[in-house]
């Protein structure tokens, strides 16, 4: 049976758990990898979704996590979150830049584009949780900015014909007013999955495939601390 997939790509962020989490709350099933993974095993991984986490580095330093400019030419819809965000902006030659202004605590957002499939019944003003120094400075064209605070005159931005997002904010958070909405809004909105995933089946069907896989023999699992 086919399960819906998102792919968490984790660029060193904080929250990586956390958005798989929030994820896996709206009945979709996330695993999170390394930006390492290669682009072929991504390719086979049949996701419906891609969401690029937040991390404490700057697209300018080189050797900063960065990734193939093919990924967003695969089809499958993608989510930016602060570094994300920024590193998307990088990859389809837009401008990023160093802020004036840090960001970082509660901070009232602006909804630009009440269209935007990401802020569908989502309030034109509403407090978001905000953890950055860089900032996206311009898109290319093809991309519209959504969203707007204060400090930050892009703070979130999509490509709606190539499924392409990015939010400077951190959506997974309970500080982000309506962040499990936001999220909720590119799972079934953006990527279309249907939220038949659950936890309790998910235990089931592991357990079935692990014995089928053991069978009579010994095994050990290390689980957290024990990893």
């Amino acid at each position: 049976m086919f399960m819906e997939k998102i792919l968490v790509l984790d660029f060193g962020g904080q929250y990586n758990q956390l958005i798989a989490r929030r994820v896996r709350d709206n009945n979709v099933y996330a695993e999170i990898l390394p930006y390492t993974v290669p682009l072929s095993e991504i390719k086979e991984g049949n996701y419906k979704g891609i969401i690029f986490t937040g991390g404490p580095n700057s697209v300018f330093d080189m050797s900063s996590p960065h990734y193939t400019k093919e990924i967003l030419e695969l089809g499958i819809p993608v989510l930016g979150i602060c570094y994300g965000c920024q590193l998307i902006s990088w990859m389809v030659g837009g401008n990023v830049e160093t802020a004036e202004q840090s960001e970082y605590g509660k901070i009232d957002l602006t909804v630009t584009k009440k269209q935007s499939e990401i802020f569908a019944d989502v309030d034109e003003s509403s407090v978001v949780w905000m953890s950055h120094t860089d900032r996206v400075k311009t898109m290319p064209a093809g991309f519209e900015i959504t969203a707007k605070t204060e400090a930050c005159p892009i703070a979130a931005y999509e490509n709606e014909e190539k499924k392409i997002y990015g939010v400077q904010f951190h959506p997974e958070v309970t500080h982000t007013q309506f962040g499990f909405k936001i999220l909720r809004n590119f799972l079934y909105g953006v990527c279309g999955c249907h939220g038949d995933w659950k936890m309790d089946s998910f235990i089931d069907d592991t357990v079935k495939s692990l014995r089928e896989k053991i069978g009579d023999k010994k095994v050990i699992l290390g689980l957290s601390g024990g990893v």
